[in-house]
C-alpha cells in the first residue's frame, strides 16, 4: 500500500472505534448532569475539553489501544462524577473545586483588592455592569463575581423598580403557560392535566371564528385563564378570556 493512501480497513477501524467512544461519551454526559453552558465553571470546561480530546484521540489513532483511551474517558469522568456528588455534601470540596463568589463591590464601593485576586481588570467590571444597564457604580449596594465568571448585581433599594409589594398590591400566583396546540396538533393530556376536554378548546377557538386547530401554530392557557392563540403564517394573535362568563 503507497504511502498516503488510507485502506478500508482503517476506515472501518475509525468508524467503530468513533462509534464507541461516542456511545461511552454519552454515558458519561448523561451522568454528569445536565448543566447550561453558561453555568460552567473553569473546572467543567477543564474537564470536557480533555474527555472531549481523549474520545477525539481514541476514535482516529487505529495504532493505539482502544480500550487504553477508553479508561481514560472513564476515570475523567469518573472523578468529576465523584467530585461532583462529593461536592454536594462537603462545602469545603466544592469551594476547591468550583470555587466560590466574589464581592467586588459593596455599598457602591469597589473591592480593588478582590478584583486583583480575581485578576479583572476595572475596564472589564465597567463593560459587564454596563451590560447589566448599570452606568453609575454609586447606584450599586452589591455586585460580585461568581462560580461561572457571570457578575451579579444588587441596585441599592432607592434605584430598584418599585414592585406591587412596594405599593402592598395582592398578586395572584403566575405559573407558567400550558401549551394546548403545538403546530395545529391538539395536546390531549395538557388538556386532560387541566380538567378540559377538546370541545372546551375548539368552543373558545369558535369565539375569535377559528374553526380548524391545524390552522393554529401555537396556543397556550396562562393561570389566570388568558388563552394565547397565534395563526398559523404571519398572521395575528389573539388572546381569549376563557374564564369570561358567556
Amino acid at each position: 500500500m503507497r504511502k498516503g493512501v488510507v485502506s478500508m480497513t482503517e476506515v472501518m477501524h475509525v468508524v467503530w472505534r468513533s462509534a464507541v467512544s461516542f456511545f461511552v461519551l454519552l454515558l458519561f454526559v448523561r451522568l454528569i448532569g445536565k448543566q447550561q453552558i453558561s453555568e460552567m465553571t473553569n473546572f467543567d470546561y477543564i474537564v470536557g475539553i480533555t474527555i472531549g480530546s481523549i474520545a477525539s484521540f481514541a476514535s482516529v489513532e487505529v495504532r493505539e489501544n482502544l480500550p487504553a483511551g477508553l479508561a481514560g474517558i472513564v476515570v475523567w469522568a469518573s472523578l468529576a462524577i465523584l467530585l461532583s456528588y462529593i461536592g454536594l455534601h462537603n462545602v469545603w470540596v466544592r469551594k476547591i473545586v468550583e470555587g466560590e463568589a466574589v464581592a467586588v463591590i459593596e455599598n457602591g464601593r469597589i473591592r480593588e483588592d478582590k478584583l486583583r485576586r480575581i485578576r479583572v481588570s476595572l475596564d472589564e467590571l465597567l463593560t459587564q455592569l454596563r451590560g447589566q444597564q448599570v452606568f453609575d457604580i454609586s447606584e450599586v449596594e452589591f455586585a460580585a463575581f461568581e462560580v461561572n465568571g457571570k457578575l451579579s448585581v444588587r441596585k441599592k433599594s432607592q434605584q430598584r423598580p418599585v414592585t406591587p409589594s412596594d405599593l402592598k398590591l395582592n398578586t395572584s400566583y403566575e405559573g407558567l403557560p400550558t401549551t394546548l396546540i403545538d403546530d395545529g396538533k391538539i395536546m390531549v393530556d395538557a388538556l386532560k392535566s387541566l380538567g378540559l376536554s377538546k370541545a372546551w378548546l375548539l368552543y373558545q377557538l369558535g369565539k375569535k371564528a377559528i374553526d380548524d386547530p391545524e390552522s393554529v401554530s401555537l396556543a397556550q392557557m396562562d393561570t389566570q385563564g388568558r388563552l394565547y392563540v397565534d395563526l398559523q403564517g404571519d398572521q395575528e394573535y389573539y388572546i381569549i378570556q376563557t374564564n369570561e362568563n358567556s
